[in-house]
């Protein structure tokens, strides 16, 4: 793996992290009782961890192929941005829809993944 690539991957796992963040933050700000803050704070990062496990990570069980993949990929950081934009941080959202999306295309100019998968 080259310096660029690693990099790339570290910049990919950093936006991983970002997005359940603003999932938590979405789910603490967007209820009235505390009990649902919990649930929803907690459990929208949970999900957003247990799509990523099972169906994309690069050592996941039950790993996908791209293009599915990659659709599933797009709409997990998908509901963080809208999370966001929800939350009142449209520029956090912005923010974070460039770097995804920067990333990916990162990832197919560095040759990290391509249609038909890694």
């Amino acid at each position: 793996m080259s310096l660029l690539e690693g990099a790339n991957a570290t910049v990919r796992f950093a936006l991983e992290l970002c997005a359940l963040a603003a999932l938590g933050y979405w789910g603490f700000h967007t209820n009235d009782s505390l009990a649902s803050d919990l649930v929803v704070g907690l459990g929208a990062p949970l999900a957003f961890a247990l799509v990523w496990g099972a169906w994309i990570a690069p050592k996941a069980p039950y790993r996908l192929d791209d293009p599915v993949r990659l659709i599933l990929e797009v709409t997990v950081f998908a509901a963080a941005v809208v999370a966001l934009v929800d939350a009142a941080n449209p520029i956090l959202a912005g923010v974070l829809a460039v770097a995804v999306a920067i990333n990916i295309g990162v990832m197919f100019l560095l040759g990290q993944r391509r249609l038909g998968g890694i």
